[in-house]
């Protein structure tokens, strides 16, 4: 974690899929203890990956059984949880805490508890 810069642990927060991983070693370093702008972006980056886990294991399974060329509700939402974490790697990049709806005043309440 020496060589890792706050903003470089920000971004990593966000990687799809594994951003989570960087989230719990963000939120358990102590390099980053006291840096809340960073802690914030981890507990954001976790709570995202939980809202793709509903996605995933939630909304898909009740979507399997419809027909092929009805537009399915877990692909778009996917596809926006997708560009949100984009967004959030840009956003967290230029050091700008973006708060999403909803999971972002949870980060927010999350971050400010040590």
């Amino acid at each position: 974690m020496a060589g890792i810069t706050p903003r470089t642990a920000s971004i990593l927060c966000y990687v799809p899929t594994v951003g989570w991983i960087a989230a719990v070693v963000v939120l358990a370093a102590r390099k980053f203890k006291n840096e809340k702008i960073v802690r914030f972006h981890a507990f954001q980056g976790l709570y995202l990956f939980a809202a793709w886990l509903v996605v995933q294991w939630v909304i898909r399974p009740l979507m399997l059984g419809m027909p092929e060329h009805v537009i399915r509700v877990d692909h778009i939402l996917e596809a926006v949880l997708l560009a949100v974490s984009v967004l959030m790697m840009v956003k967290a990049g230029h050091d700008e805490p973006y708060v999403l709806p909803i999971i972002g005043e949870l980060a927010q309440k999350s971050a400010a508890e040590q």
